[in-house]
């Protein structure tokens, strides 16, 4: 399975031009600038009609009008929003937490994980501050999922291991919202 990773597009998303091929495209939050429906809106038309067989999301900080949305309705089939949820793709198992929702909602059988926020001090150091979640990384650090992927902190765009978990920030905007990173391609 691949997995296309991105993040933090702030309503740019149109400037994500010729996207590679994936079995998945997960974004992981702030898609919206403002949080508006009229953004939630032209996001989702463009991420709908992206090609690609499945498509999952979750809320991030800036997507006010959904965080306490549980679903999104008329939504097409192979388009998940993860808020809360899971769903399983050729027997891998994916979670979406919602942003600032409960770690304790994160099961202990899965496979990937999709938060917008960071694990504390994980890839989470942007403006000079580390904008990770204590929470959220004791959670991980016990589910060990294979993979958590994230956004949030723009300068900390990457990857790193610690013990079974990869952790990945695919935040493709920098802090003055100008397209700078790749999406992140991800072969299972």
């Amino acid at each position: 399975m691949t997995i296309l990773q991105i993040s933090d597009t702030h309503n740019r998303h149109q400037l994500l031009a010729d996207l590679p091929t994936a079995d998945v495209l997960v974004h992981c939050g702030d898609f919206t600038d403002m949080g508006t429906e009229q953004e939630v809106l032209d996001f989702l038309n463009w991420f709908i009609e992206l090609p690609y067989p499945n498509k999952l999301f979750v809320t991030g900080n800036h997507d006010l009008c959904l965080w306490d949305a549980e679903n999104i309705e008329d939504l097409p089939r192979n388009v998940y929003f993860l808020q809360d949820r899971g769903c399983e793709i050729d027997d891998v198992k994916f979670f979406g937490l919602g942003y600032n929702h409960q770690e304790s909602l994160i099961p202990t059988d899965v496979d990937i994980l999709i938060t917008h926020e960071p694990p504390l001090m994980i890839l989470d150091k942007s403006s000079g501050r580390h904008w990770g979640n204590l929470s959220l990384r004791n959670q991980v650090v016990e589910v060990k999922p294979q993979y958590h992927l994230f956004g949030h902190a723009h300068e900390s765009y990457g990857m790193a291991q610690m013990g079974a978990t990869i952790f990945s920030n695919g935040s493709v905007l920098d802090n003055q919202y100008q397209l700078y990173h790749a999406p992140r391609f991800i072969e299972l």
